[in-house]
């Protein structure tokens, strides 16, 4: 038995004909009796009753009919997926991305994914969320990654990564190793500029606990996390960072994270694609394999 005898069977039974099955198949009639007598032999039993030009399948038939057909839907689905490995995927795709997912995230998302696909090239846009989604939008761009939700119904937003906002301080600016947020208000801080997810998550979770931005003493916003790390280690105030933006600083003891007692700043990146758009293939295949990466980041 093989693909193609089950093939010739299933049209035959659902053409009720060996003629129909020989114009469906492009094969002589023949050749369609000798594969159905094939399969008959290998399963010893009958399928189909002959009554003059009239065929009648019988329960075997009708049980055969029934498997035959998962086999080749399987057989076909296969076909496909092994065709789509030979056609190599090319070009060069363009990813808007925030700052944190930008810098700390991409460059190990993009090694493992040229490992893969070594014929794609990339471009990666850094700029702040609003700025990604604005350009997402616009259909400037089709795919990003943004540290917040900013309320743009033009927008799918698929949960990616989850990241932890903490509390950096210089080392030698206070001795304290756990802090409440309210105790906050007591302490210079350092921002980023608006439009920043992180300082959207930042404020969302500082209003939770009744803060709003404006009781905050702020020392300082800059336009980048690098700038603010490095007025936080110049002792400018402490701030509220992505723990990966900050990872290096901690282990290299350049920064201090103050922990915080009274409440956890978990938050979500997010694939970003326009509603109305459809992804071309090649965004496709990005995407598949930035959410089975997800997991090892």
């Amino acid at each position: 038995m093989d693909i193609h005898q089950l093939r010739v069977f299933a049209s035959v039974f659902k053409n009720r004909s060996f003629s129909k099955a020989s114009l469906d198949l492009h094969l002589t009639q023949p050749t369609i009796s000798n594969h159905i007598k094939a399969l008959e032999d290998e399963f010893a039993c009958r399928l189909f009753d002959r009554m003059g030009r009239t065929i009648i399948p019988t329960k075997e038939a009708e049980v055969l009919y029934s498997q035959s057909t998962e086999i080749i839907e399987k057989a076909e689905a296969l076909k496909d997926a092994l065709g789509e490995l030979k056609k190599e995927a090319t070009g060069k795709l363009i990813i808007g991305a925030s700052t944190i997912p930008g810098v700390y995230l991409m460059p190990r998302i993009m090694t493992e994914f040229q490992k893969k696909y070594p014929a794609i090239s990339f471009q990666i846009l850094i700029a702040d969320s609003r700025g990604i989604l604005d350009s997402i939008s616009k259909h400037e761009l089709l795919l990003g990654i943004v540290g917040a939700k900013l309320g743009n119904d033009q927008i799918d937003y698929t949960p990616f990564v989850e990241d932890e906002l903490i509390v950096v301080s210089a080392p030698s600016m206070t001795e304290k190793s756990t802090i409440m947020l309210r105790e906050l208000l007591a302490l210079p801080m350092v921002f980023r500029e608006e439009g920043s997810g992180t300082r959207k998550e930042a404020e969302k979770f500082l209003e939770m606990k009744g803060i709003a931005l404006e009781d905050l003493k702020i020392a300082g916003i800059f336009g980048s996390t690098d700038a603010v790390k490095q007025a936080v280690k110049a002792g400018l105030g402490v701030s509220i960072l992505s723990k990966f933006s900050v990872a290096d600083e901690l282990e290299h003891k350049l920064l201090k994270e103050l922990h915080l007692t009274d409440i956890e700043m978990k938050r979500n990146f997010y694939i970003v694609t326009h509603k109305k758009r459809t992804l071309p293939r090649l965004y496709d295949i990005f995407l598949q394999h930035i959410l089975s990466a997800a997991a090892n980041l």
